[in-house]
Order: structure tokens, then C-alpha cells, then sequence
């Protein structure tokens, strides 16, 4: 939308729970945007919001408004995205949220190729390792890795995210080099995320583990720093640690094992009747620039793919996006 309506405004303020913040997105002033809640509030006959000197909080009818408000600014932007597509090429914002360490290393350096192809696209790029509700915060496009859940969203396969049982030399020479996954109950596991529950596939098929270890945290850079300190053992993918493996900073443990092979790299979007022209550009960019065989992994040299119990042949078809929930 063109015009900066009172339910664009309600909904930046809800999200961000502050003014302030809310009216930088917008570039309108906080007493701006003071005024235009005040205005709505008084318009409904309704508080909104509940006011103190650190945030604002959405009251219980502020809630319920808000999922309304969200679904019609949804369909909005749907009809201006299909009048877009039929007239202009693709232009406006952006807005996605990605992974930071994955951003930083395979994203960031090649994103002006994207922007340089279509200068009317205007990228709002949010970079967090926690789980992001993409249709409540208003995002058009998440990048996830892991394994995905079931949902009303649509995912699209970027790439496979292969994981190692990874160590370092100094780590395994203090404290021995595990021979079994029996034996990982008696290392120090660093986990990043909730991934107390390792699950790996392996020679007899697909196995989970449960790991403990003394760090866990959500910052994938905080676990992989703490890996190449020799602090303890972890289950790493190789987009992360591959350039550690190749140096010789950290070693394979468990080389027959590797994480679930439906952990992958994902790029996850609301279904809509109509796909937004800026986001088909770069979800077809981002198929381009990983694939199935990505880049960080044709010059790694991580052995065979461990053989697992034989499954009968089905049957295949082309599926490029699928419905799907829940990210890591």
C-alpha cells in the first residue's frame, strides 16, 4: 500500500511493542504515531494497548484486532502483489529473515549479483537463530535449516544440510576419541538450539542419541567457536564447519554416522494465490546460487554416505515446494 494507513500503523507498533521503533520503520515521528493509535483507540471506543514507561502490550481486545488486522493487510498486499505482477517488473520491499551465521557466510556475500538484477526490489533483511513467525511479523520469505513440520506455510528445498560429528584434535586426544554412540554419553555434547535429542543416520538405519554437554546455546557462531577451542563434541552441518575440517581444526568422530538426512536448507513463504513477483525472483535466485549439490560441499572430502537399511524404490515426481511448518 501506498499510503501509510492507521492498521499499518497499529500493526509495526504491536510488533515491535514500541513507538518509536514502529515509527523509524515507517519514517513518521513518534508523536506521529502517538497520535494516529490515540485517534484509532478513541475511533473504536477501545484501549488497545496497555501503556508503560518501557513498552507497549497489546490488551485482549488489542489481540484480537491484531490477528484481524494482520489477515487483512495479508489480503492487501495479495491484490496490490497480483496488480504488480500483471504491470511492473519486480520492485518494493523485501522483507525476510534468515539465519545469521548461514546469512553471513552464504548469503551476504552474494547478494549484490541479486540486487544489481533487480534494482526495484529493496531488501529488509532480519538476521536471528530464533524461530520467527513469518505471517505475524509480516515477512514475505524465511530461510530455515533443519527438519520441517507439517503447516499451512510452503517450503521450497534450497539445498541438503549434511551434519558431522565433528571435535577437535586437542579435545579427542584429552578425552579419547568415541568409538560407538553408546560412547557420546560420556563426552561433553555441545548443542546448539534444543538438539538434546541428536538424530543421526547411521548403518542400522536411523538412530537418536541423547547428548549433554555444559554450553548449549542459540548462536550457531558461540557452539562453533567453543568446537575449535576443544571444548567438546558436537553435530555441526558442513555449510558451517567445512573450511575447520579441511584445515585440520576439528576431526570427524563417527564418520559412518551423519545427521537425519531430512534435515535441510529451506526457503519457507505464506501460501497465496498469487506468488509476488519479488519473491519468485529470489526464490529462483536462491535455487540457483545452493542446488542439490551445494558449493561448500564439492571440494569437502567427508567419505561415502553411510550405507543404510535397504527401503523399496518408490516411485518419484518433481515437487519443488511443499506445505510445511515448523523451523530450527
Amino acid at each position: 500500500m501506498t499510503a501509510i494507513s492507521d492498521f499499518d500503523i497499529f500493526a509495526r507498533v504491536a510488533r515491535t511493542g514500541n513507538m518509536s521503533a514502529a515509527g523509524r520503520e515507517m519514517g513518521l515521528s513518534p508523536a506521529v504515531v502517538s497520535k494516529r493509535i490515540s485517534l484509532l483507540e478513541e475511533r473504536l471506543g477501545a484501549r488497545l494497548f496497555q501503556r508503560t514507561t518501557r513498552q507497549l502490550t497489546l490488551t485482549e481486545t488489542g489481540e484480537g484486532y491484531f490477528r484481524r488486522v494482520v489477515d487483512i493487510l495479508s489480503l492487501i498486499a495479495e491484490a496490490d502483489d497480483f496488480v504488480s505482477r500483471r504491470n511492473t517488473n519486480p520492485r518494493g520491499q523485501l522483507k525476510v529473515t534468515a539465519p545469521t551465521t548461514f546469512t553471513r557466510y552464504h548469503l551476504a556475500p552474494y547478494l549484490s549479483k541479486f540486487l544489481e538484477s533487480y534494482p526495484e526490489i529493496h531488501l529488509d533483511l532480519h538476521l536471528t537463530d530464533n524461530y520467527v513467525d513469518i505471517i505475524r511479523d509480516g515477512f514475505d520469505l524465511a530461510i530455515r535449516i533443519g527438519e520441517l513440520q507439517d503447516s499451512s506455510l510452503v517450503a521450497r528445498k534450497l539445498s541438503p544440510d549434511t551434519r558431522l560429528i565433528v571435535a577437535a584434535p586437542e579435545y579427542l586426544e584429552k578425552n579419547g576419541t568415541p568409538k560407538s554412540l553408546k560412547e557420546l554419553e560420556n563426552h561433553n555434547c555441545l548443542s546448539a538450539g534444543a538438539q538434546e535429542v541428536w538424530a543421526l543416520d547411521g548403518p542400522g538405519g536411523l538412530q537418536e542419541v541423547r547428548v549433554k554437554g555444559n554450553i548449549r546455546s542459540n548462536s550457531a557462531d558461540l557452539i562453533r567457536e567453543a568446537l575449535i577451542g576443544g571444548l567438546g563434541i558436537g553435530l555441526r552441518g558442513t555449510w558451517e564447519i567445512g573450511p575447520e575440517i579441511q584445515s585440520g581444526k576439528l576431526k570427524i568422530v563417527l564418520p559412518q554416522y551423519r545427521g537425519s538426512s531430512k534435515m535441510a536448507v529451506f526457503a519457507v513463504y505464506p501460501s497465496r494465490d498469487f506468488m509476488p513477483a519479488k519473491v519468485d525472483v529470489f526464490l529462483e535466485f536462491l535455487g540457483q546460487h545452493f542446488g542439490a549439490e551445494p558449493y561448500w560441499d564439492k571440494n569437502l572430502d567427508i567419505g561415502a554416505k553411510p550405507a543404510t537399511a535397504a527401503k523399496p524404490a518408490a516411485r518419484t515426481t518433481k515437487a519443488p515446494a511443499k506445505r510445511v511448518g515448523g523451523a530450527v
